[in-house]
């Protein structure tokens, strides 16, 4: 199975791909964000460095971001292939990536950009309630993505929540700062030939693609 890098805008879904490839397919979900509130809670100096930057807002360093992934790389159950989600960000990024692939022994596979319009992403970001314990994604303002039961988890059952930087004001500035980014790295992964782009909202036909393109 190929590795899989998703670049995407904000609410552009792909959390919601990651789970329906994780569970169909058996792929390691790999968040860096989720690493660097694991390794937030080490009693060490690396936990308190990184807890410290996420409570002040501040970027953690790119090299305890690449040590926590390759640390999260040579486990086991990335052997099988894995969904690579946060990073990379840049073009710098990118490039430690493909050494540390190279290290490690591991192909780069495929890099799928999830393209949506700004309207589409902003109605997600606004109505989105996340499932803290699955990791299940809704959303109250559209309709085929409402929870069953208001505010439950449909799969679990657990209470759902709203993430406090949902809001319109904190979108315009993450989708613009997205945009200014992004636009090196989707370069830099189409000129080494591995980059596919969907333009498609719906989830369902969003999946169909992406599992055309890892087969």
């Amino acid at each position: 199975m190929k590795n899989i890098i998703f670049i995407a805008p904000p609410a552009a879904g792909k959390g919601t791909q990651s789970i329906l490839l994780r569970e169909k397919y058996n792929l390691a979900h790999i968040s860096t964000g989720d690493l660097l509130r694991e390794a937030s809670l080490e009693d060490s100096e690396r936990g308190q460095y990184i807890l410290n930057c996420l409570k002040e807002g501040n970027l953690v360093s790119d090299d305890i971001t690449i040590e926590l992934l390759i640390e999260r790389l040579s486990k086991d159950d990335c052997k099988n292939g894995y969904i690579l989600d946060g990073f990379p960000r840049t073009v710098e990024q990118a490039i430690q990536y493909e050494t540390i692939l190279k290290d490690l022994n591991k192909e780069l596979g495929v890099v799928i950009f999830l393209d949506i319009p700004k309207e589409i992403a902003l109605k997600r970001i606004v109505g989105r309630q996340v499932c803290p314990s699955c990791g299940a994604v809704f959303n109250d303002q559209i309709d085929i993505s409402k929870p069953k039961i208001q505010n439950i988890c449909d799969i679990c059952g657990h209470e759902l929540q709203k993430r406090k930087d949902d809001n319109e004001t904190t979108f315009n500035i993450r989708f613009e700062t997205y945009m200014k980014k992004t636009e090196p790295l989707i370069k830099h992964y189409e000129e080494l030939g591995v980059l596919y782009k969907i333009n498609e909202v719906d989830k369902e036909k969003v999946f169909k693609q992406i599992e055309e393109i890892i087969k």
